[in-house]
């Protein structure tokens, strides 16, 4: 599976280098959200992994734009975050995430969420998949 990373910071971007690469999918990183719009627009990953405390913009404004691009609708975006206060999930929901993993990311079972994640699809038309 090929797994785009969105993530500025270095010590979780490669742990979760570390766990996917284990698992046997292909990563491809990116360090702001612009970066990662374009690398998503250039080789359509089959699941996005979205940090939300991004430099430049954050990840609700990178999950909007990236939803923007028909050639990525059907790609599902999966918000990491350390955001868990209330109402955190739903609004990585409404910015157009799928799915939302909360840091910090438990090692043993998190290649297995990203790929319930990516085989679950797209939520589309108010949460349905």
């Amino acid at each position: 599976m090929k797994v785009l990373v969105i993530e500025d910071n270095e010590q979780n971007l490669y742990l979760v280098r570390y766990l996917l690469e284990a698992d046997g999918h292909q990563i491809r990183e990116a360090r702001s959200g612009p970066e990662g719009i374009a690398l998503a627009s250039a080789a359509v990953p089959d699941v996005i992994l979205l940090d939300i405390q991004l430099p430049q913009m954050d990840g609700y404004a990178v999950a909007q734009a990236l939803r923007q691009n028909p050639a990525l609708d059907e790609v599902p975006i999966v918000a990491v975050t350390s955001y868990a206060m209330n109402g955190d999930r739903a609004r990585s929901l409404q910015a157009g995430c799928d799915d939302y993993l909360e840091k910090p990311i438990n090692p043993e079972t998190f290649a297995a969420q990203v790929a319930a994640a990516a085989k679950a699809g797209r939520r589309k038309h108010g949460g349905e998949r």
